[in-house]
């Protein structure tokens, strides 16, 4: 009867100590104070693409300077990984090289412009306004930061 009264004690006092106070719990959403709008070019040469006609080479060169402007957007949002590797033998330079890769989701990227460059080049522009990014990730990933703690 002795160890089942304090069983019970027990439980009633770490059950009892779990919640002293009923919160309120208050949070508001961080806005940076300045938006930087990024801006990018891509470049495509038409004859190096494998179209069978000029029409197709033109498209295709008109896609990939789209991609190389978005490759561009991505290097100045989330930066290049660099990997470098030099080989020295009997204190002489073998060999060095270097490698740069880019990896991120861009959203909210708009064309600015399309047009040809001289015969044989396609530029595209886009540009990337950070606060229409900001307000992407808002509706994404609904960022919080503690506001105010009422206790009752």
């Amino acid at each position: 009867m002795h160890k089942i009264l304090l069983a019970l004690a027990l439980i009633i006092g770490t059950t009892s100590c779990a919640k002293l106070f009923d919160a309120h719990i208050e949070y508001e959403i961080v806005e940076p104070d300045h938006y930087p709008q990024l801006h990018a070019v891509g470049y495509a040469p038409i004859s190096s693409q494998p179209g069978q006609t000029e029409d197709e080479r033109v498209l295709l060169a008109m896609r990939a300077s789209k991609l190389d402007a978005y490759r561009e957007l991505a290097e100045q949002v989330h930066g290049q990984q660099l990997e470098g590797m030099q080989t020295l033998g009997n204190l002489m330079m073998q060999n060095s090289e270097l490698n740069a890769s880019v990896a991120g989701v861009i959203r909210g990227a708009k064309i600015v412009k399309s047009y040809p460059v001289g015969q044989d080049t396609y530029a595209t522009e886009m540009s990337l306004d950070m606060q229409e990014v900001h307000q992407i990730y808002l509706s994404v990933a609904k960022p919080q930061r503690l506001k105010d703690v009422t206790y009752y």
